[in-house]
């Protein structure tokens, strides 16, 4: 009797110790878990901050980019204006190349054998500019160059503006004449004899058949 009672109680005394220790490892797992998550969290917070810091950092340097820009406009206008120029250059760039490739297809090879004046032509029979029209803006006083002008081929002809007209050159220009003369050189429409020709003054005396529209 003495010995089941005292077994008995030693396996009380077993299973006690047992959940004691089941508890007790468990306790340890919790805070185990507990101090992880607290640590993960810690970390995100962090992250955050660090987060937060860099962008306000970066709204400081755009801020202060933006006011030293704004000062130089205001200390410089030239430059500023000349930003701007650049900023819009590519715009007139991609249409220059065109009126080049228009200009260069319209040369001369022998331009005494493809020039042909307007009496040859059957006479001029184009648009006419009034007089007052036409003492202020042509003839051999009044020179332009045809780079500032917009260019059309209509016809297969290249046409440009110039005074509020729009000029057909319908004849070649000579291929003597320099390539970027369009550019480079001084040139002033005239009505001579029997009709309206653009004349180049780096070369005087020839003068190409154009046609007027208005």
């Amino acid at each position: 009797m003495k010995i089941i009672t005292i077994f008995g109680a030693s396996a009380l005394v077993l299973a006690f110790g047992t959940t004691a220790s089941a508890r007790g490892q468990h306790g340890d797992h919790d805070r185990q878990e507990h101090g992880r998550s607290e640590e993960h969290a810690d970390k995100h917070r962090g992250n955050d901050h660090e987060r937060r810091n860099d962008q306000r950092h970066e709204q400081r340097q755009h801020g202060q980019q933006r006011a030293e820009h704004n000062r130089q406009d205001r200390e410089h206008p030239a430059q500023a204006h000349g930003r701007d120029e650049r900023r819009e250059a590519h715009g007139p760039e991609h249409r220059h190349p065109e009126a080049r490739e228009i200009w260069q297809s319209h040369r001369a090879q022998h331009w005494e054998h493809e020039h042909h004046g307007w009496g040859e032509r059957g006479g001029y029979r184009g648009y006419r500019i009034p007089d007052d029209r036409f003492r202020a803006h042509f003839g051999r006083g009044h020179w332009f160059r045809v780079r500032s002008a917009p260019i059309l081929v209509v016809g297969g002809y290249p046409r440009f503006q110039y005074g509020g007209f729009w000029f057909s050159v319908v004849d070649p220009w000579p291929e003597y004449w320099e390539r970027t003369w369009y550019e480079t050189d001084d040139v002033y429409v005239d009505y001579v004899n029997d009709g309206y020709y653009m004349y180049n003054r780096r070369h005087p005396g020839v003068g190409i058949a154009v046609n007027v529209s208005f």
